[in-house]
This record gives structure tokens, C-alpha cells and sequence, in this order.
């Protein structure tokens, strides 16, 4: 079935373009969201047309795991691989400098395992998402123990955070990661230092992993709607 919808196609052309980057005997980092899903999609198209061969696929959540597998991308743990050749991922938010917000489906931590490890990072994302300074639209996920919630919570006050527990769609109660734990969406009024402040995060006992991500994206891959047609830029 053909989709007529701009913003859809922007993110299939968006997903295609990652996908089409992604050479044969390459170990691949999978990343989460709705434009990584069409690049999944493509690398599968890729592999059934015989273009694209010997790929190993390294899922960085549940969600990337069963497309994978529904598209026929062959996968491996990080156990048993040395090194990750490209990652490819979403963005709730870029700055210029390419830093990122990530997170907003609470799959971040395994992200940014995947993400950093990789030679080469590269980032997929509709215009939407390009801000000029990080916590401008989208609140700092932080994923957090859960006996740990109320003393992270306190903490993250104290460092000018409004931290808020993240809660379940249709389940009563709060969303629960991959690794079983909590997540809570931080607004800050701004983040001057996003590099400091990933690290006072991680640094807060009882936190496992927060959405922001510095110093690791190579290429970012941009969709937009020109004139009814989806466009793809590079920053």
C-alpha cells in the first residue's frame, strides 16, 4: 500500500537514506522510533534483493528486536560482538552541535550503549526535531532504580529540574523499561551545559542512564516537506 501521507513518505525517505549507508559485512546498531523502523524496514529490502549481504543487526530495544525480525535482519547481542560498524537512531531533540535529547520511548539507556559504541552514529530525524538549544520542547528522560525514585527525585529538584514519573498508556501505573526501571521526564528552564549536566545526572546514585547524548553523532540525517515533497538534508 502506497501512503500519500508528506510527513509519512519524509520519514520513509529519511529511513531509506540511513539504510542505503550501511555496507555489507557490517555490524549494525538498530535504534528505536518510528523513522529507525522504515530504516530496519529498508535494510530488510536490502537483504532480500541480495544489494546488501552478511549484516549482524544489534537491537536497542524490544521494538527494534521484533521488526528486525519481522524484516529479516539477522541479530546478535553486544556479547557476541567486538565492535559496532554504524548505529543508526532517532531523536526527540538535536542542538547545532549535534547533541540529542533521546528517550521519549524510554529506551535510551540501551541506546546509548549501542550508540556510543559505534565507529560511525548516524541520526534520523524530521525538521521538527532540530532545536536551537537542548530542553527547549522535550523534557531529559532519566531512567532511574525504582527503590531509588524519591531520593532521585529530590536530588534532581535540588539542580533546578522539575522531574515528573513518566506513566504507562492504557496501564495503570508507571511505564517500566527494558531493564525494569522507572523513567522520570526532567524539565529544565535551560540546559547551558548539556555536557555537565549528562554528567551530574549519571552521577545522582540510583540513576541508570539519562536521554542526553553529547559528543557522539557523526551525521544527521534531516527529512522535510518541501512543497508537498519529502526532502532529506545532511547536518
Amino acid at each position: 500500500m502506497t501512503t500519500t501521507d508528506p510527513v509519512k513518505l519524509m520519514k520513509q525517505e529519511v529511513g531509506k537514506a540511513a539504510a542505503a549507508l550501511v555496507k555489507s559485512g557490517s555490524i549494525v546498531g538498530l535504534g528505536t522510533g518510528s523513522t529507525t523502523a522504515y530504516t530496519i524496514q529498508f535494510l530488510g529490502d536490502r537483504l532480500k534483493t541480495g544489494e546488501l549481504k552478511d549484516i549482524i543487526g544489534i537491537p536497542t530495544s524490544f521494538q527494534s528486536e521484533v521488526l528486525a525480525k519481522q524484516y529479516g535482519v539477522p541479530l546478535a547481542t553486544l556479547d557476541a560482538i567486538d565492535h559496532i560498524d554504524i548505529a543508526i537512531d532517532g531523536a526527540d531533540e538535536v542542538d547545532p552541535q549535534k547533541n540529542l535529547i533521546k528517550g521519549g520511548g524510554a529506551a535510551h539507556t540501551r541506546e546509548k550503549v549501542v550508540d556510543y559504541l559505534a565507529e560511525q552514529f548516524i541520526v534520523v530525524v524530521d525538521s521538527g526535531k532540530l532545536v536551537d538549544r537542548l530542553g527547549s520542547s522535550f523534557a531529559v528522560p532519566v531512567e532511574v532504580i525504582p527503590m531509588a525514585i524519591t531520593p532521585v527525585t529530590n536530588a534532581i529538584k535540588k539542580l533546578g529540574g522539575k522531574p515528573e514519573l513518566r506513566m504507562g498508556v492504557k496501564k495503570a501505573g508507571p511505564v517500566i523499561t527494558d531493564q525494569g526501571n522507572f523513567v522520570l521526564d526532567v524539565r529544565f528552564d535551560s540546559i547551558e551545559d548539556p555536557v555537565s549536566l549528562e554528567k551530574t545526572l549519571n552521577n545522582i546514585p540510583g540513576v541508570l542512564e539519562n536521554g542526553i547524548f553529547v559528543n557522539c553523532v557523526d551525521l544527521v540525517l534531516i527529512g522535510e516537506v518541501k512543497d508537498g515533497q519529502p526532502l532529506v538534508r545532511q547536518l
